[in-house]
């Protein structure tokens, strides 16, 4: 989707029918169930460790590179990286207008009176960030394991094994304000905090580049602060135009020569293979990078188990993973062994394995921008990260 296509479905051009867009709730439900379920799965494979790893930085930006003119033939994997993991928060901290009342993503009416101690917790990270960029950072009192961003680290982990939610933790900082998604569980906690009289916000849990903005505008309202969530959104939305536009320039003219990418969510120790296709987000992330999502191609959507013949018949030029998932396989060679039909496509074939760190990738926050840029210089321009 284009910059311009993001905007006219932000105003509401081509506007789904109401029966579309139930069913589209519902696709989105079951993806999310699965991400859950994949997440979980992930923490159990790796013994219990509290997540993803810290966000990684020391990347270089693609307009000091120079791209490959034949991105195609490229040889090896590469990682992705951000030239600064910092997070900006406005100069003045701003103050919320409350007490506000929202209507969350499950229809619930909420009520916020205090704002002054936030949990922001979802599977990616990404309400934290939303909140510390609002300018609302002090009020944050814990994390979620994935909110690793330097200036958070240090907050108190809320999630056990990763991205279960401990009651006795949350319940100790005294929160009032928590704002979440069905993407972390068990849901029984959410329910328990909301018993304990603690305003519980329930936001959007997809994920991609076609609801970043009315995500920030989400959490926003629920701080009190929807001048400030506009403004952000504004500035975000703007920031990701431009990059794609960038990427653009450099991407092939010809079809035919454009990077045709695979998207796997990977688990080694736990057997866990899957490819991501349309309405998984992982899409967008493709098309703004300027390839062909060969799931989609393919016909596949939301997520499915990797099969050898699926494999195959996309013939994917290079395949991106979360930086843990390919830790699980055993590394690109790894990888290729755990998924033999993986050698049978140009991206086994040229090693063409580009990893990310777990809370950056699928985060489609307000740092959406610099995840692309970083993906663009490990797509196109490899050789600067050597």
């Amino acid at each position: 989707m284009t910059g311009e296509q993001r905007r006219q479905h932000r105003i509401g051009g081509d506007r789904p029918s109401g029966r579309t867009r139930s069913g589209l709730r519902a696709a989105r439900a079951l993806t999310t169930a699965l991400v859950l379920t994949l997440a979980l799965s992930a923490c159990q494979s790796t013994s219990g460790a509290s997540g993803p790893s810290h966000v990684t930085d020391g990347g270089a930006r693609l307009s000091e590179t120079t791209p490959v003119a034949e991105p195609k033939t490229i040889v090896g994997g590469s990682t992705a990286l951000l030239v600064d993991s910092t997070v900006p928060a406005p100069e003045t901290v701003p103050e919320p207008t409350l007490p506000v009342t929202v209507t969350d993503m499950q229809g619930t009416q909420v009520t916020v009176t205090d704002a002054s101690r936030i949990l922001a917790l979802d599977v990616y990270g990404t309400t934290t960030r939303i909140v510390y960029e609002l300018g609302l950072g002090a009020n944050l009192v814990g994390r979620d394991a994935s909110s690793s961003f330097p200036e958070v680290a240090d907050l108190p982990l809320v999630t056990e094994s990763g991205h279960d939610l401990n009651a006795e933790a949350i319940l100790e900082l005294a929160p009032t304000l928590i704002i979440t998604d069905t993407s972390l569980g068990p849901w029984d906690v959410v329910l328990q905090m909301r018993d304990a009289g603690i305003s519980v916000v329930v936001v959007d849990s997809h994920r991609s580049l076609d609801n970043v903005t009315d995500l920030i505008g989400e959490v926003a309202a629920a701080v009190g602060l929807p001048e400030q969530g506009a403004a952000l959104a504004e500035q975000v939305s703007g920031e990701i135009d431009a990059k794609i536009a960038e990427i653009a320039e450099i991407v092939p003219a010809d079809d035919a020569d454009r990077l045709r990418i695979a998207f796997l969510y990977v688990r080694g120790q736990a057997g866990v293979y899957y490819m991501f296709g349309t309405d998984s987000g992982a899409d967008t992330l493709v098309t703004a990078l300027g390839g062909i999502d060969v799931a989609t191609e393919i016909g596949w959507s939301g997520m499915r188990p990797v099969n050898d013949e699926g494999l195959i018949s996309a013939q994917p030029d290079v395949v991106l993973v979360m930086s843990e998932g390919l830790s699980s396989a055993g590394g690109v060679d790894g990888l290729i062994e755990s998924i033999p039909a993986l050698a049978q496509t140009p991206a086994g074939e040229r090693r063409r394995i580009i990893d990310m760190d777990d809370s950056e990738i699928l985060s489609f926050g307000p740092g959406t921008a610099d995840v692309l840029d970083a993906l663009a210089v490990a797509l196109y321009a490899p050789q600067t990260l050597s």
